[in-house]
Order: structure tokens, then sequence, then C-alpha cells
């Protein structure tokens, strides 16, 4: 979901790599559009797509979107051919196809036009020099060059930063063991991660990174830093989880590479949260936040509708009552 302004063909060929972060080959992306509650949605589907078609017209249909665009990346076969489908399936559930196109090497073909309103070497744009990349960029978007590279994004760091972080781990997981039971401790790891999700500036240490990753194997901890993302300007909470998915060791990735994934929907970049949500759910194919969030993207429900609206205080009384009930 995003703000983008799409009016013409050329906007939406301009916002398609915002909008999924990455510039897609191979693909059939389907934006959906005027719907007052959900925004803008953007949905890439792997070539062929003919199976999915009744699927995503019933999605954006049940989400309010009354209109669509379909632009097909690969080749003008295939592209066609499920290009076709998706459209059928858009025109019969209420969500018409306002216009479908092809694009490959710099330019666009209509693939709704019955006369010749086309040059059969298509038309030339330029996304560079579009109000939406101006737009885009002005907001700090950025565009990867392909889903691999997305990927990469979110995979463990190697070299000198992976052989600290082991030995850093390896003191986290020993304090924890050692650890005695006081009754005021919970309280202190709250400090911890309040503190370390307020700092700006310098990015945590590897002792830092290490006993974050183990405290957020505690559900109480991971909820914690799950409140204090900040839905309505995420991205210092993407650029922070995105380092420490990056930094803890493959045990420790769900909560953090699930809070990302949070993160990353709640600014509309449904890439990175599919990766995030991948990453997570390759550590722990159980993780509950990781496999509710991939429900919730699949579903195509929107992140405002989200939103948590929970305060520290609440949180912690939710907490104090659960144990109450348990005990």
């Amino acid at each position: 979901m995003t703000a983008l302004v799409i009016r013409s063909a050329q906007d939406a060929i301009a916002a398609v790599p915002y909008l999924l972060g990455f510039h897609p080959s191979r693909s059939l992306v389907v934006i959906g559009f005027e719907s007052a509650a959900s925004g803008t949605c953007a949905i890439r589907l792997d070539l062929p797509s003919l199976e999915a078609a009744e699927r995503v017209a019933a999605l954006l249909a049940g989400n309010g979107f009354r209109r669509s665009l379909l632009l097909g990346y690969g080749p003008d076969d295939e592209v066609r051919e499920s290009a076709a489908a998706m459209r059928a399936a858009l025109d019969s559930s209420g969500v018409p196809v306002a216009e479908a196109v092809r694009v490959a090497d710099g330019r666009w073909w209509s693939l709704t036009c019955t006369e010749n309103c086309c040059p059969a070497e298509g038309v030339p744009y330029d996304s560079s020099a579009s109000v939406v990349a101006a737009q885009a960029t002005f907001d700090g978007q950025v565009v990867l060059a392909d889903r691999a590279e997305l990927v990469r994004s979110v995979q463990p760091l190697d070299g000198p930063v992976r052989a600290a972080m082991r030995e850093a781990t390896e003191r986290a997981e020993t304090r924890l063991l050692s650890r005695p039971d006081d009754p005021e401790e919970p309280e202190e790891s709250v400090a911890f991660i309040h503190a370390l999700l307020a700092r700006t500036g310098a990015p945590p240490t590897d002792d830092e990174v290490a006993w974050l990753g183990v405290l957020l194997t505690d559900l109480r901890f991971r909820d914690e830093a799950w409140i204090h993302i900040d839905e309505d300007a995420p991205a210092a909470d993407i650029a922070f989880w995105r380092d420490i998915v990056r930094r803890v060791g493959e045990p420790y990735v769900p909560a953090p590479a699930s809070l990302l994934a949070f993160a990353a929907y709640s600014a509309g970049d449904g890439g990175l949260a599919n990766v995030a949500i991948e990453r997570a759910l390759d550590a722990d194919p159980a993780y509950s936040m990781a496999v509710i969030l991939r429900e919730v993207i699949n579903a195509g429900i929107p992140p405002s509708k989200l939103r948590l609206r929970m305060t520290p205080d609440q949180l912690a009384t939710a907490y104090y009552n659960q144990q109450r009930r348990a005990g």
C-alpha cells in the first residue's frame, strides 16, 4: 500500500519498482486502486500466473478495490496468456482492468487496445523522469536491482562480523544461564529494550545485539519491541531491525525478522515484508508471528487494519493479568 499517485500506464511503470522495492522480471504485477480504505495495492506473481487469477481477483474485490492495472514483464506470449486470465478474473469480480501493458527493454505495449493504438516497436518510457519517481525518491524510497538483491538484504553478514557475533552470542547465552532469579529482572530487560530502541546515532554493539536476540525469545520482550514500532513512520525501525536480523545468530532470527516484516508492511513495503517473513520461517517454520503475518499478507489485509494501538503500560498490564490467571 502506498500514497503514490498513478494516473497513466507510464505512471504505473514508474511506480511498480517502488511499490515492490525492486525491479521485477518474469512477473505479472496487479495494481488495485480506487479503494477509500486501502489506498493502492500491488501484487507480484511469477510467470506464468494462471492459477492465481481467481485468488488475486477475490482478494482485491474483498478489500474494496474498484479498478486495477496489469503490468507484465517477460516473453510476449507468456505475458499475454497470464494477463488475459487475470483480466477475465478481475472483470468478473467487479475490479475491471483500466489498462494492461507489457514492459520490456525500456518500452511498453498495450494489451487492451484493439486497433493500431501502439507502434509495433512499443512506446519508449523513462521512469527516472517521471513525477512518480521524483515523489518516491523524495520520500526516501529505494529500489533494488531485483528480488534476489532484496533477499540478500536480510541475509546474515559474514566474515569478521559473523565471527565477532558468534563470540558475543556465546557471552549472551552464558549471561542468560547464569542470571539469578531476580523478580526485578523483567523490568531491567524492558528498560534495556526501551533504551536500545530509543537510541540514535551509534548502532548497537555486538554484545547488545546478541543480548537483544536472546531476550526476544521471550514473547513478553518480543511484544515490547513490537509495540514500539512507529507504524506512521517506520523507516528507522526498518533500518534497525534489518541490521539486527543480519547480525544475530540463526536461532535468534525469527523474532527480529518478524518485527522487520511488520515494520516493512506498515510502510507499505510488501516485498521486504515477504522476504523478512521467509527469513523468519526458514529459521523456525512454526514461529507464530511470522505465520500470522504471512496469512495477513496473503489475505491482502491493509496495514491500516493491523495497528496494535497498545501502550507499554497496557502491555505490562496484559502480561500481569495473564500471569495471575496462570498462577
